[in-house]
């Protein structure tokens, strides 16, 4: 008789072994332990107006937490990815917390705006949240005028899109978007989100509370403003343009319900107003940041969709999956697996020849091993698609 425990690991190698015979190219850009950084975070992958693709995250001096020096990365590629230019730096703040890097593309006049943010690399999470550290976290803007090449000093916006009053700020992590039909066309919208008092609140064990949010600039990237917040229990997100024509905004959530679903929001005016956020059935997580992106296929007869990854577990970061919905997020008919193994945070972008884009976190033993790029051809995702 086998025992238990062989049989186990005897179907898990089969597993594996199907998925290599199937999966995707795959290639790690970061890797941890290397270049002085003892480990990389946090992936946001981009597109440039010319075609250069551009690979963003947190260098962690410290190891793996969120606290401590922190410096924003980036590789470049002008082949799609096929190879990538050496790791640089974008911001260095000494030994304070520079991440959560957030790109999004102006199509009209081709620059990158790169959302940031940065705090005391003493001061912990859990410390701003409460109000407990002498300083907060704030909010800084940097921009590439050269297609990802060089990126202008960051500065700081905070004074126009935080409230005073709250204390953790993320933007994104992952990408905005630019509104590209509707009254609002040509808006650039960040997701974001954040911290805030709440008497009936049990974030960090307190009367806190987290909430996502957009931020948006209507002059491209020369001022930022608030937008609308998603509360209660909201958190890292994303955002995506439906195909209504109207410019309505979706914003996929993290979600601290405890209910091993993520949330989402409608937007129908840009990001200044949203709907009270409401569980995704399908789209269980393990309490996440997952990646969204609107997708145009080629093809007379393709049609567009919205692409979802994450880890698809309701028990732990393992399992990133890739979706599609062909009815604005209605229904996920299309499932993959990306990575069976330990795997967190992710991002999404297209080439315009339909082959999907993905970066994210992965290792054999744990999540936070490696930074992997990996492309995806529309073939092998539709596969199965009648």
């Amino acid at each position: 008789m086998i025992k238990k425990p062989l049989l186990a690991f005897a179907f898990l190698l089969v597993a594996w072994q199907a998925f290599a015979q199937t999966a995707p190219d795959q290639q790690a850009l970061f890797t941890a332990g290397e270049n002085g950084y003892k480990s990389y975070r946090i992936p946001a992958l981009i597109r440039a107006k010319n075609g250069a693709l551009i690979a963003f995250c947190e260098g962690r001096k410290d190891g793996a937490g969120d606290a401590g020096n922190i410096d924003l990365l980036m590789k470049r590629s002008t082949d799609n990815g096929k190879t990538w230019g050496a790791q640089q730096v974008v911001w260095d703040d000494g030994t304070n917390t520079c991440g959560n890097p957030c790109p999004v593309l102006d199509e009209e006049t081709g620059e990158i705006l790169l959302l940031l943010t940065q705090n005391g690399g003493d001061v912990p999470e859990k410390d701003i949240i409460t109000k407990k550290s002498g300083s907060t976290r704030t909010v800084w803007l940097s921009r590439s005028t050269d297609d990802g090449l060089t990126w202008a000093k960051p500065v700081n916006i905070t004074q126009t899109t935080k409230k005073p009053e709250w204390g953790w700020y993320a933007t994104g992590p992952g990408v905005g978007i630019q509104i590209k039909h509707g009254p609002r066309k040509g808006r650039l919208v960040i997701p974001c989100d954040f911290s805030y008092d709440d008497p009936n609140g049990k974030v960090r064990n307190g009367p806190f509370e987290y909430g996502s949010h957009a931020i948006y600039s209507d002059d491209h990237g020369k001022t930022w403003q608030l937008g609308g917040i998603i509360t209660p229990k909201m958190n890292e997100c994303q955002v995506v343009e439906l195909t209504d024509g109207n410019g309505t905004l979706l914003m996929n959530m993290r979600s601290y319900f405890g209910r091993g679903h993520r949330a989402q929001s409608l937007s129908y005016d840009g990001g200044v107003s949203w709907t009270a956020p409401e569980d995704i059935d399908e789209l269980v997580e393990p309490v996440c940041q997952a990646a969204v992106l609107r997708y145009e296929p080629t093809g007379k007869k393709a049609k567009p969709a919205m692409l979802f990854l994450n880890p698809a577990s309701t028990t732990k970061r393992h399992n990133l999956t890739l979706r599609a919905s062909f009815d604005n997020g209605e229904t996920w008919p299309v499932i993959k697996t990306i990575f069976p193994g330990p795997s967190a945070y992710s991002s999404l972008a297209a080439l315009p020849d339909g082959r999907i884009l993905c970066l994210y976190e992965a290792g054999k033993t744990g999540a936070y091993e490696q930074i992997i790029f990996q492309t995806i051809t529309p073939q092998w995702l539709f596969a199965d698609r009648k």
